[in-house]
């Protein structure tokens, strides 16, 4: 199976994903992973006293080695501006990721929840975005595309702030149709992802992703309802619509 997943920038990828990622690769899956930024727009450039296009340059870097360390099957990072999607035209969007889904033909593509988790509008652009091409490219015979999952918190029943003062969103039990337990090789690889990068180990730390995470990562589906939730993104997908 083939999976790719979106995200506007470089460590959306780590702050969870990398685990599942990970579980999917020992499976003998094609992993592929689409970043919209290179988050040079970062806070964390005026400590280092870098502009937005070096600090976008040091975080490519650290993705690199993240690609390195996870075994990606391909990476595919992008120059839109980090903090300004919700400024784009968002065909442009569209149509070069549209592009990319066509070349690679996934059959399950993955973003964020409508939420975004953290809010961020470079989240909501793509839930947006994503979630228009699933249904476009479905549209125009794209039968190969199965299966649209959105990445999600369940409720801890208490709110939930990072130390920056965001208050991360989550889904109700009954949307969410997928958790993906994970073991010990899993979190360890997580880890390891989140120390590729180096200039982020503050907010890394801060926000406390490894003990929020615990030892389960949940998601939607787009229109299924699984009832009980499944353990794997690409349990029980549905069946090829043939014309």
């Amino acid at each position: 199976m083939r999976i790719l997943y979106i995200f506007p920038h470089p460590d959306d990828e780590s702050f969870g994903p990398a685990a599942v990622m990970h579980q999917q690769l020992g499976a003998g899956h094609e992993v592929h992973l689409l970043t919209w930024t290179r988050g040079g727009a970062t806070k964390q450039r005026h400590r280092l006293g870098l502009s937005i296009d070096e600090m976008g340059e040091v975080r490519y870097r650290e993705m690199l080695a993240v690609e390195k360390t996870l075994g990606l099957t391909s990476m595919t990072v992008w120059d839109y501006p980090d903090s300004g999607l919700k400024e784009m035209d968002p065909r442009e969007l569209e149509r070069a990721t549209g592009a990319h889904i066509l070349q690679l033909q996934p059959e399950v593509i993955v973003t964020y929840a409508v939420h975004g988790i953290s809010g961020f509008h470079d989240h909501l652009v793509a839930h947006a975005v994503v979630k228009r091409l699933f249904l476009e490219l479905r549209e125009e015979g794209a039968t190969w595309l199965r299966r649209f999952a959105m990445l999600t918190l369940q409720d801890s029943g208490e709110p939930v702030f990072l130390e920056q003062g965001i208050r991360l969103k989550h889904s109700t039990d009954e949307e969410i149709d997928c958790v993906v337990p994970l073991d010990d090789a899993d979190i360890a690889m997580m880890t390891s992802c989140l120390r590729c990068y180096e200039t982020y180990q503050q907010t890394i730390e801060e926000s406390g992703v490894v003990e929020k995470v615990g030892r389960a990562i949940p998601f939607e589906f787009y229109r299924e309802n699984c009832d009980p939730p499944v353990e794997d993104l690409f349990a029980g997908l549905p069946r090829p619509e043939t014309s």
